[in-house]
């Protein structure tokens, strides 16, 4: 054995322009590391400041107040004798650049700015930021006064270099450079650096959790070396949710990592290494070797400090864990590493984002419309979720999560006994029925309610409903009718907005309101239960009871709602989702037909829920307009004739284009699809557009022709019957239920 280095990596959970918040959850990070034996700390992208401050980088507050902390962390003793970077904004020159400031004992080792911007997905990084692009490069940087009068220097560098103390050299990489194709890390590691740092902004996506541990492995694999990857956890004030899993690997193999899903707002995760091994290990592979003798130099800031102990044999190396992902104890008392499945993702992201956003909004809970189909029974069913982590966190000790839980209750002496106690406090569900409303729903809304423990009621809007048609026929002096009673198809949809819209109204009202009726302080936030596949094709009422203050299944594709309520049934027994599970999908707004439900939401959309995902991810992820997304799917869905799929995509595309404008007002939710049309950030697209796609749609019909032509007989399996009556209706006739758009408006 030669030289041990411990070192620490901290998961937080920043709030955007939160300083103070932010501030002591840092410190709070740095006495654990120390408290831990680390002599280098690391911490997230931003995390002074939070990430998502967005245009506030643009406020020289911003960087004002940042100075401001890091001015309080220098002074403060719980930051002596220890190596410590954070991340916080920094202009230099007049431009703004997303830094990295390492420290030590009062004195600022190095800022070194982010070299690789963020430009994909929710990222948009270059609107506040400049890339340092002048690589192997330093200038002198004029430090603010307070910060000189703290430090007692004047210029610090600024710039592309790496930190070298007695024993070791420290690099550092920024969140997308690790991902970046040219990564930092590998002409850092050619060059002697031999623990690297990334402070990263990583978000939340269903079935992604593999990505960052595959990288961090593979950089360390190829290139040898420590790899410190620290990550933001939780909602820091937008749709994101950061996911945590910091984590040290070395050599390709990873050492120690963080959860992705807690409550907790500071988690540090430690690990021992042996810097031989980094030493012996890259010696080994002699074509790097051979690449290294000839790469070019870092400038490097020499640091008479080390990282490693005087007494070689004082901490033991840690062993590898097994796998990927969140650490468990195993029988033998050794770790190991698992993947969440995609239905635990989905029970534990939205539920960790719902707390945040409920603790910091001072609220003192949720309401639901609870209608009794999968949907908002999902949303049910993350609350519950929600409930069962504050009730563990609680029982762990976590006294943040004890002082936030009694906040919200607004009972200083509350300790939450169960998730089901704890549901019947801080969850409210109404099931609003009306004369098209099935005894079926009413019964399964009240079902599940009584088994989660949420305070349930169950009302009928009818009253309302004849009020405001009411005011209609004063003025008109004519009466609507439903399609089943003769009338048209305007006045079909009229009729069931009219009962959507009203929810909405009614729930925001008992929102307000029930806490009042219970005794209690406070108002409720109303929760929205839309999925992402009926926001992609419009399947909802502009301002109905879809329009809410939060969303936590917005995100989420109805098939894995699906999944979700059966991993949920299983395991917490809820026998009630069963009924929910095998119930078709409605929205209850026609007439009823002999007792029975005679509107089928697959029916009415023209195409199946297992079809729009399809749709969804070719047209985000693949990039894909009417004819690629024609010419793929031909291919794929061989149980169709090029007529049957050139139909489905026409469909989509016309009920994609008169529902686009939807897109602008969607409930802000949990984001966790890679194909979400969430208008407001992720899916900057036009929500006026020409729905005739014309020569779109003639390109498709020309190469149908060709195909007919080329073969007349095509074999194709036979389609799994799916619709009892698929619509694939002219742009006049679609009109059905919740998807014109010159009356839905």
């Amino acid at each position: 054995m030669g030289r041990t280095v411990t070192v620490a990596v901290c998961t937080l959970n920043q709030w955007a322009m939160d300083f103070d918040g932010n501030s002591r959850r840092i410190l709070q990070s740095i006495q654990e590391a120390k408290d831990a034996g680390a002599t280098y700390r690391s911490g997230p992208e931003l995390e002074i400041c939070g990430y998502s401050c967005e245009d506030h980088f643009y406020e020289s507050d911003t960087l004002l107040h940042s100075w401001e902390v890091l001015a309080n962390l220098l002074k403060s003793s719980i930051c002596e004798d220890m190596l410590i970077d954070v991340g916080m904004p920094v202009m230099h020159k007049n431009v703004t650049y997303n830094c990295r400031v390492a420290f030590l004992n009062r004195r600022i080792l190095l800022i070194r700015p982010k070299m690789r911007l963020c430009e994909d997905g929710n990222y948009r990084e270059s609107r506040w930021f400049s890339p340092w692009t002048k690589e192997r490069t330093v200038e002198d940087y004029f430090l603010p006064r307070m910060i000189s009068q703290v430090t007692g220097q004047t210029v610090v560098p600024f710039g592309d270099a790496v930190i070298a103390t007695r024993d070791t050299c420290v690099g550092f990489e920024i969140c997308e450079e690790l991902w970046h194709p040219a990564s930092n890390h590998i002409p850092m590691s050619l060059d002697g650096v031999e623990i690297i740092a990334n402070g990263s902004g990583s978000y939340f996506e269903l079935r992604k959790a593999y990505v960052t541990v595959d990288l961090v492995k593979s950089a360390t694999f190829k290139s040898g070396g420590c790899y410190m990857f620290s990550n933001l956890r939780g909602c820091d004030g937008g749709r994101l949710y950061f996911n945590g899993g910091s984590s040290i690997t070395l050599n390709g193999n990873i050492l120690n990592r963080g959860r992705q899903f807690a409550l907790e707002d500071v988690e540090v995760t430690v690990a021992t290494f042996d810097l031989e091994d980094i030493r012996n290990y890259r010696n080994s592979i002699r074509s790097r070797s051979h690449a290294a003798a000839a790469s070019q130099s870092y400038p490097r800031v020499k640091v008479d400090f080390a990282l490693t102990p005087e007494n070689l044999m004082s901490n033991p190396p840690d062993r590898p864990l097994d796998g990927a992902q969140d650490v468990y104890g195993d029988d033998d008392g050794q770790s190991r590493l698992v993947y969440h499945t995609a239905e635990e993702e989905i029970a534990m992201a939205p539920a960790c984002w719902l707390w945040d956003y409920l603790r910091r909004s001072c609220q003192g809970g949720f309401f639901l419309p609870l209608s009794g189909g999968v949907d908002s029974s999902s949303s049910a069913c993350i609350v519950y979720s929600m409930c069962e982590m504050i009730v563990e966190s609680v029982n762990r000790g976590d006294t943040q999560v004890l002082a936030d839980i009694r906040k919200i209750v607004g009972d200083c002496e509350y300790v939450p006994i169960d998730p089901k106690q704890l549901c019947n406090t801080i969850l409210v569900t109404c099931y609003m029925g009306t004369e098209n409303s099935s005894a079926e729903t009413k019964a399964r809304a009240a079902e599940l309610a009584n088994q989660i423990g949420s305070y349930h009621h169950g009302i009928v809007i009818d009253t309302a409903i004849s009020a405001i048609l009411g005011i209609f026929q004063q003025v008109t002096k004519l009466t609507p009718r439903f399609k089943v009673q003769g009338g048209s198809p305007r006045e079909n949809l009229a009729l069931q907005n009219v009962q959507a819209r009203l929810r909405m109204v009614i729930a925001y009202l008992f929102a307000q309101l029930m806490l009042w009726v219970r005794g209690r302080p406070g108002g409720l936030l109303v929760l929205g239960s839309g999925n992402v596949d009926e926001a992609l094709r419009g399947y909802l009422t502009k301002y109905d009871c879809s329009s809410a203050d939060i969303n936590p299944i917005g995100g989420i594709a109805k098939n894995d709602l699906k999944k979700f309520l059966l991993y949920f049934r299983r395991k917490h027994g809820i026998s009630a989702l069963s009924d929910i599970l095998e119930a078709p999908p409605t929205a209850e707004l026609e007439p009823l037909q002999a007792g029975q439900l005679a509107q089928l939401d697959e029916v009415d959309m023209g195409m199946t829920y297992k079809e729009l995902s399809v749709f969804g991810r070719l047209r985000k992820q693949n990039c894909s307009g009417p004819f690629t997304m024609f010419c793929r799917l031909v291919h794929m869905w061989d149980h169709c004739t090029p007529k049957e799929v050139a139909d489905k995509v026409k469909h989509f595309y016309r009920c994609y284009a008169i529902n686009r404008h939807k897109m602008t007002i969607l409930t802000p939710s949990c984001h966790a699809e890679t194909y979400s049309p969430d208008d407001n950030r992720f899916d900057h697209r036009p929500f006026l557009y020409n729905h005739s796609w014309k020569w779109q749609f003639a390109a498709i019909d020309e190469q149908v022709k060709r195909l007919k032509e080329e073969k007349p007989s095509r074999p194709h399996k036979t389609a799994p019957k799916v619709l009892a009556k698929p619509r694939y209706m002219p742009f006049s006739s679609v009109i059905s239920n919740k998807t014109h758009p010159g009356i839905v408006v």
